[in-house]
């Protein structure tokens, strides 16, 4: 199993198609009808553990995302995950109704269930297209933030007996959303101040805090009646741009486990499927799924973004990349575990609408940003600062490794102009690591390691950053180096404590 697990991984990575579809045909392929014939029908269990690999991949995801990518997005993003899924559920909704002849609650159910975006799915095929910053900052906020509303919308229309009033949800909406938020931002701080101060006693350690804060954000935002998918995304975004020791640690274990939550959510959804029962939905999925793409998706975009008056190629692009992942099949669970009549149809109608316009989408999505003039190849790339506190020295070691197309490759030493109580103190390059002189020049592929007394350890990754963007000139050009510079001038005075010197 495992085996198949990594071959699907390889496989998807080579294709551009979205590890999902590998992951759901192996399920399928060992579940009824496949050639395992194993039979699973526990849609209660399969909610669960669905929820349990939600946290982890939003939890992920959270640790990713870049704060100044998302800020100038934040306002389009938070419109499309409220506002659009409005639209997005009235139009799909009514088109189940009139075009399929599903009875109106199965209709908002599947309207609801659909409306979630997926980010791994949509960056999945899109590694290998670099795009502009807001829009990458409007799909990452996006779909990390409507998977908030949308959990609330699936649970109203598949309580039994009569559903709430349109005002009575949208008050329950905005509640639950702002409790979620609110308690999100505290645990991220809180947890961040924690990890920052209290030094652990082994490195490994790191990682599974961090995850172990976002899975308290998740339940205390639960507990308080709010959204806990919201609190637990708020939380490792927190997380995630706090210059927490071991960030680039942190961010690689939740990565493993963000891909080991989706193969097991994958291969159990899969399970759960009896193909010879999608046949008889096969059509009205397409047909839905049509007026989704073509229709609801882009009348989302259009409606929510026209104040922030978006060019109308990333408004096409952005409409185009509303792939649906593992999130719209878990949600289509919720209805089933609730005993809704017509469940099972809307489970299976959901599984194909997922697949086949995932398979249509996923891999055009490069070509579309190529034809749309959207790829931006020549943003300059982002450094990989590690930092590991110096507890007893009363600074930081900061490792810098230098990326392909950052714009210190050929920049000397001293042209680095750190503050005062930074030092570079060694180079590896090529398997050889060497004390450099005010003169080396740095390569692309060196890593650096840094030293910085507490003071001005802020100061000189900010002086590191605007010189990987904007070479050895940065400061002159715009690039922040000279605010990054300016800001270490009050700490050239010795610290409290100096550095103390160590043999060996």
């Amino acid at each position: 199993m495992l085996l198949i697990a990594v071959a699907a991984v390889r496989i998807s990575s080579r294709s551009g198609l979205p590890s999902l579809l590998l992951y759901l045909g192996i399920g399928v392929a060992i579940g009824q009808d496949g050639i395992g014939n194993v039979a699973f029908d526990n849609a209660e269990l399969t909610q669960v553990i669905g929820y349990a690999a939600l946290v982890v991949i939003l939890a992920e995801g959270g640790l990713g995302t870049k704060w100044k990518e998302i800020k100038p997005a934040l306002p389009a993003a938070v419109v499309l995950s409220t506002v659009g899924v409005a639209v997005s559920v009235g139009i799909t909704a009514s088109a189940a109704h009139y075009l399929v002849d599903l009875e109106w609650r199965q209709a908002l159910i599947i309207g609801a269930v659909v409306s979630s975006t997926d980010a791994a799915a949509v960056f999945s095929v899109l590694r290998k297209v670099p795009l502009p910053s807001r829009v990458t900052g409007i799909l990452e906020a996006e779909s990390g933030f409507n998977d908030a509303p949308v959990v609330i919308l699936v649970v109203a229309f598949s309580t039994v007996g009569e559903a709430d009033s349109w005002y009575f949800l949208v008050g329950e909406i905005a509640l639950e959303l702002v409790i979620g938020a609110a308690v999100g931002l505290a645990v991220g701080f809180v947890g961040a101040y924690g990890l920052r101060h209290v030094a652990l006693p082994a490195s490994g350690l790191y990682p599974i805090a961090v995850m172990a804060i976002a899975v308290v954000a998740y339940a205390a935002g639960a507990m308080a009646h709010g959204s806990g998918f919201l609190a637990v995304y708020l939380a490792s975004m927190v997380l995630g741009n706090a210059k927490l020791p071991h960030a680039p640690a942190n961010r690689g274990f939740a990565e493993g486990l963000g891909w080991i939550a989706q193969i097991g959510m994958f291969v159990l959804l899969g399970l759960l499927v009896t193909p010879h029962e999608l046949v008889r939905d096969f059509w009205p999925a397409i047909v839905i799924g049509l007026v989704l793409t073509v229709v609801a998706r882009p009348m989302e975009v259009f409606t929510s973004l026209l104040p922030f008056r978006l060019p109308w190629r990333e408004q096409a692009l952005l409409s185009w990349a509303g792939l649906r992942g593992a999130v719209p099949i878990i949600l289509a669970t919720i209805p089933m575990v609730s005993g809704i009549q017509g469940s099972e149809r809307v489970f299976n109608i959901v599984f194909v609408l997922v697949v086949v316009y995932t398979l249509v989408q996923g891999p055009t999505l490069p070509w579309l940003a190529r034809a749309l003039e959207l790829g931006d190849s020549a943003e300059a790339a982002d450094l990989g600062v590690e930092s590991a506190p110096l507890e007893r020295l009363r600074g930081h070691l900061l490792s810098v490794a230098i990326p392909e197309g950052s714009k210190m490759h050929g920049v000397e030493v001293a042209e680095l102009r750190l503050p005062a109580g930074a030092a570079v103190t060694l180079v590896v390059r090529e398997d050889r690591s060497f004390v450099p002189g005010p003169t080396t020049v740095l390569r692309r592929g060196d890593e650096l390691l840094v030293v910085a007394t507490d003071p001005v350890r802020d100061a000189a990754e900010r002086r590191l950053r605007a010189v990987g963007q904007g070479g050895k000139l940065a400061g002159w050009l715009g690039t922040g180096g000279a605010t990054a510079v300016g800001a270490a001038e009050p700490h050239r005075r010795p610290p409290r404590k100096p550095f103390r010197r160590t043999s060996g």
